[in-house]
């Protein structure tokens, strides 16, 4: 039986275990990503059949795609425990050293958004992820000394949204490294028929489409807006998720039908109205709409520009055509035929 600790704080007791029954707990539960299941189904049972410890994986997208679930699946399916930590909590050298000496033979260790770990932590994983040793200097001055610590040899997982950011030396050094992708909509239902049966919601196969047309092809989304909805439904229609309940309940939570939200849509609405479609640039688009910077570019921009409706010229963001017409506007005259075309 695997063991899990979360270092991290965690949110309400109930809605973090209701997250975690929703979860899958093996590779055969996991919807979606077909090339990465296959080649993690060889890894894992390479590794079952030496009796080894699985290689270091890393995985990178989007947030909200399963890398954290696959974490969890590579440590149930080895039979192993499975640590849980992320790059922002290991502030100091020995954060991490005393995580790595409580380790067990083949232990997981499982670090969210690895490419915020410090330089100094960094350090610290290099000889223990080739090596399996840990490098510890005691004392100071003059007076200080090495010690070395052999490690059982476990296997790190690693999360990022930001592969860019990871140095080279710490890339190189997984074994396995795997990009997921935004899931189809065909995926996201599948998704979401198996979390409203694990929570007993009574949903229908229109109502669990128009939930996940509208999910950004993100499992996190569509469980997150099957809940909402299911609260719609509970509170305002008979309980069941039909396609009008959840058609309503959308709408009433801002959620429009190609999936954009509030911020989505004050995002579009300030390059549309404000500064005639563009270009503008990200820290003025920021000031517009009361965001960061970083929350623009990181959280709200991605999916407009998968989606068609902004788009990136050296001189600021531009709307697209597609973005007018979402807003019900008219678009002023195209300046540079031929650019969306």
């Amino acid at each position: 039986m695997s063991r899990e600790e979360l270092l991290l704080p965690s949110a309400d007791p109930v809605e973090q275990a209701e997250e975690q029954s929703i979860r899958p707990r093996r590779l055969a539960e996991f919807v979606g990503q077909p090339q990465l299941r296959q080649h993690l189904e060889i890894v894992l049972e390479a590794a079952r059949r030496r009796g080894q410890a699985v290689d270091h994986l890393l995985f990178a997208g989007p947030p909200g795609l399963g890398k954290t679930s696959l974490a969890g699946i590579v440590a149930a399916e080895m039979g192993v425990g499975l640590r849980v930590t992320s790059g922002p909590a290991l502030v100091r050298a020995g954060d991490l050293a005393a995580i790595l000496t409580d380790l067990n033979e083949g232990d997981v260790l499982f670090i969210d958004e690895i490419h915020r770990l410090g330089r100094a932590v960094e350090e610290i994983l290099y000889p223990a992820m080739e090596d399996y040793q840990l490098d510890l200097v005691i004392g100071k001055g003059p007076a200080a000394r090495s010690l070395r610590l052999d490690l059982p040899r476990f296997t790190l997982v690693g999360a990022t949204t930001r592969t860019g950011l990871i140095t080279g030396p710490l890339r190189d050094r997984f074994g396995f490294v795997a990009r997921l992708d935004h899931y189809p909509v065909d995926d996201l239902v599948q998704i979401i028929t198996r979390v409203a049966s694990i929570l007993g919601v009574q949903l229908d196969s229109e109502g669990a489409y128009e939930i996940a047309s509208r999910s950004r092809g993100t499992p996190r989304i569509a469980n997150r807006l099957l809940k909402r909805v299911r609260d719609y439904a509970e509170v305002r229609a008979d309980g069941v998720v039909t396609l009008d309940a959840a058609r309503d309940g959308l709408s009433l939570f801002g959620v429009d039908e190609l999936g954009l939200d509030k911020v989505d849509r004050a995002i579009l609405d300030a390059v549309c109205r404000r500064f005639g479609g563009g270009p503008v640039g990200l820290s003025t688009l920021a000031v517009s709409v009361s965001e960061e910077t970083e929350t623009v570019e990181d959280v709200y921009e991605p999916f407009l520009l998968q989606a068609g409706l902004l788009q990136r010229t050296p001189r600021g963001r531009i709307a697209t055509p597609a973005a007018w017409r979402h807003l019900n506007l008219d678009a002023p005259p195209d300046p540079n035929p031929g650019l969306f075309s």
